[in-house]
C-alpha cells in the first residue's frame, strides 16, 4: 500500500464522523464522549504496549533531536514573532508559540503515525517530549505573566506527568521496557484489543469534533493539560473571544505549523544522516496539526484565545492533505 493510500482510511473515517455528527446520529456529546474514550482508555494501552516492547536505545537519538531541533525553531520564532509581527504582549507570546509547534501528538497522532508510519513508537517518544519538556516551559511563561507578583505555580506544573492517563501510561510502558518486563498473554491481550480501538475512534471523534460549532471546557483534551481533561482531534470558534485574529496571523502561524516545523524537521533530519525511514517518522509528526491543548492553556489563563483556536481548526483540517504531500514526497 502507497503512503498517500494510507491516508485514504483516515480521511473515510474522518468523513463518517463528520456526517454522523450532521445527520445528528450520535448525538451531540459525540466528539467529547468518543474523544474521552481514546484519552483515557484506547490511547493509553496503545502508548503502553508500544513503549514497554521498545528498546531503551530507541527512546533517544537522532530522529527525537531532530524533531526537537523543529519544534524549538518553530515555537520560538513564533513566541519572538508574536510580538515583532503582531504586537501580541507577554502573556500571549507562548500561546502563539505554542500554536506553531506543539503537534497534535495525541488523537490525530496515533491514527496518522499506525496508518502511515506502520507504529506509533516514535509518536510515544514525542508525546513524553512534549509533555515533559515543551509544556511545563509554556506554563511556566504562562504562570509567570498571569501572576501580578511573577510567581509561578510550581507544584501544578511538577504534579502534570501523574494527573492524566496518557503519560502514566506512557511513563509505565517505559518503566516497563526498562526492567525488561513483559506482560502475560491474560493481561496482553485485552490492552490489545482496546488499543486497536484508538485509532477509529480518535478518527470518527475527529470529525465529530469538526462539525461542532461551539467549544466546551469539558471536552477532552491532549496530555498536558492543566486540569488533566483529555483532548479531541479538532476545536472551534471560542464565543466571545477576547481579541481578533487577522487573517494573516492566522496565515503565519499555520505556515510554521504544516510547512516550516516539517521543512525544518526534514533539513535536521537529513544533517543528522537519518535512514528515510526515520526520516518520514520526524517530518510527518512534525507536520502534526496544533494540539488543542493550546486553546485550553489561552482559555485557562485568559490570553491568545482566538489564535488559539482558530489555528487549532485550520491546521487540522488542512494537515491531513499537507501531511499527505509529504508522504508522497518522501515515499
Amino acid at each position: 500500500m502507497s503512503l498517500v493510500s494510507a491516508f485514504v482510511p483516515i480521511w473515510i473515517l474522518t468523513a463518517v464522523g463528520y456526517a454522523a455528527c450532521r445527520w445528528g446520529l450520535l448525538g451531540e456529546a459525540a466528539a467529547s464522549v468518543l474523544g474521552r474514550f481514546v484519552f483515557h482508555l484506547a490511547m493509553p494501552a496503545a502508548l503502553f504496549l508500544a513503549l514497554s516492547r521498545m528498546p531503551l536505545s530507541g527512546f533517544a537519538g537522532r530522529s527525537l533531536l531532530a524533531f526537537a531541533v523543529s519544534t524549538v525553531a518553530v515555537v520560538g520564532f513564533g513566541w519572538a514573532g508574536a510580538s515583532r509581527l503582531f504586537g501580541r504582549g507577554p502573556g500571549e507570546r507562548p500561546i502563539w508559540g505554542m500554536a506553531a509547534g506543539y503537534v497534535n501528538s495525541a488523537n490525530l497522532g496515533i491514527p496518522i503515525a499506525t496508518q502511515v508510519l506502520g507504529d506509533v513508537s516514535f509518536l510515544a517518544v514525542v508525546v513524553l517530549l512534549q509533555v515533559l519538556v515543551v509544556a511545563p516551559v509554556i506554563l511556566v511563561a504562562l504562570d509567570r505573566h498571569s501572576d501580578p507578583a511573577g510567581r509561578i505555580r510550581v507544584r501544578r506544573i511538577a504534579s502534570l506527568p501523574v494527573r492524566n492517563p496518557v503519560i502514566l501510561a506512557s511513563l509505565f510502558g517505559v518503566a516497563c521496557s526498562a526492567a525488561g518486563l513483559r506482560l502475560p498473554s491474560a493481561a496482553a491481550a485485552p490492552l490489545t484489543l482496546l488499543a486497536g480501538a484508538a485509532v477509529p475512534a480518535a478518527l470518527v471523534a475527529l470529525g465529530a469534533s469538526l462539525h461542532r460549532t461551539a467549544p466546551s471546557r469539558a471536552e477532552p483534551a491532549e496530555p498536558a493539560e492543566p486540569a488533566g481533561a483529555a483532548e479531541p482531534a479538532g476545536a472551534a470558534e471560542p464565543a466571545g473571544a477576547a481579541e481578533p485574529a487577522g487573517a494573516a496571523e492566522l496565515a503565519a502561524v499555520s505556515a510554521l505549523k504544516l510547512v516550516a516545523q516539517p521543512v525544518i524537521a526534514y533539513a535536521a533530519g537529513l544533517a543528522l544522516h537519518l535512514s528515510a525511514p526515520q526520516l518520514l517518522a520526524v517530518v510527518v509528526c512534525a507536520g502534526l496539526p496544533t494540539a488543542q491543548n493550546t486553546f485550553i492553556f489561552a482559555q485557562e489563563y485568559g490570553v491568545g484565545e482566538a489564535v488559539a483556536n482558530r489555528a487549532v481548526v485550520v491546521t487540522t483540517t488542512l494537515s491531513l492533505a499537507t501531511l499527505a504531500v509529504a508522504a508522497t514526497l518522501l515515499g
